[in-house]
């Protein structure tokens, strides 16, 4: 549970420079005129900054970065105002998905079951420019007609007015926010092109739009093909093994399981307690073997809709949990979030 500003700094800041180098190498090759160069650097650079949204924003959201809670905003201010995020938003939604993981009543964050999509249309979304693919990725019309409805004070989704219904001054949060990200990357956009150079417009403003592919990737198996209305997380989230690479962008959530029985825990401490509680708990998947079983619960539920995988518990582990959450158990969930829940929901 010990959080470190240091290790909070190698992510949120090493996650930034990351970006900045891509950024610099991007605009680089642009000034030069070396176009294939040019294209490959820029797929990186959006490949990197696709973690900005919905993933760097959700581990500062919780609050768990950084030991001082001021860094914890500070970064969660820079990385959604370049990633296209309202946490306002995000944090009365996530709140409820953690409480309520997977029942259909209390989280409609995630719904399942999800499609695991191969299809070459998206496939060449996700690798190039994101008009239109919306599962766990970043497309350009639906982001910028969401921010915009929210600074019209229109929620985008019955989903979100649901939440803010009995929170109308929490609203006004989000509101602001919108409207200011709006104000943000219109002047980015106006001032690359007063100064005549756009590529400034499209690595500021458009690089969460640009190869989103690895974020598709590492990212839907966290709860794809897996089961509801249980609460036992073992069962209805998954982890993976990553390469150093790919975990750091996706700051370490692919330990999804161990974060979401222990939300409070700092990302990166998240290996650690994977390895305190392995004897617990279901192996890892590898990237490929979780595809494959997604794609396999996929194909079993077009036949057969109320098919679930059951994920199987070595023979160490406790007895998962099937029934109805008890009393305390939801109670120690709302206590493990971290700093994510607005403080209108515990009033």
């Amino acid at each position: 549970m010990q959080r470190s500003n240091l290790s909070g700094a190698f992510q949120a800041v090493g996650h930034l420079a990351l970006w900045t180098a891509t950024g610099a190498l991007t605009y680089y090759l642009w000034t030069q005129q070396i176009w294939v160069g040019f294209a490959v650097a820029l797929i990186l650079h959006g490949t990197v900054g696709s973690f900005f949204k919905g993933i760097a924003v959700h581990e500062l959201g919780h609050g768990t970065v950084f030991k001082t809670r001021a860094l914890n905003r500070f970064f969660l201010y820079i990385y959604s105002v370049l990633g296209w995020w309202i946490f306002h938003e995000y944090a009365m939604s996530h709140t409820y998905h953690h409480r309520y993981t997977l029942h259909p009543e209390g989280d409609r964050e995630v719904q399942l079951p999800r499609n695991p999509t191969l299809r070459l249309i998206c496939l060449l979304q996700l690798f190039t420019v994101n008009i239109g693919f919306r599962t766990e990725a970043t497309p350009i019309f639906q982001t910028v007609r969401s921010t915009v409805r929210t600074a019209l004070n229109r929620c985008d989704t019955e989903w979100l007015a649901a939440l803010y219904q009995d929170h109308p001054e929490a609203r006004k949060l989000a509101v602001n926010w919108a409207r200011f990200l709006l104000v943000f990357h219109v002047c980015v956009i106006a001032g690359s092109f007063a100064l005549g150079l756009p590529i400034l417009a499209v690595l500021i403003s458009g690089h969460v739009f640009i190869g989103n592919w690895l974020k598709y990737f590492v990212g839907l198996p966290m709860h794809c093909g897996l089961r509801d209305n249980v609460p036992d997380f073992r069962l209805c989230v998954r982890t993976i093994k990553l390469d150093p690479v790919s975990e750091f962008l996706y700051w370490r959530m692919n330990w999804h399981t161990e974060h979401h029985m222990f939300a409070g825990v700092p990302c990166y401490n998240l290996a650690r307690l994977h390895r305190a509680v392995k004897d617990d708990m279901p192996e890892p998947r590898t990237v490929v073997g979780a595809w494959r079983e997604m794609r396999e619960t996929w194909r079993r539920q077009r036949d057969t809709p109320e098919y679930q995988f059951d994920t199987p518990l070595p023979a160490t582990a406790t007895k998962a949990l099937t029934g109805t959450t008890e009393t305390a158990v939801a109670e120690s969930l709302e206590e493990s979030i971290g700093d994510l829940a607005p403080d209108v929901l515990d009033e």
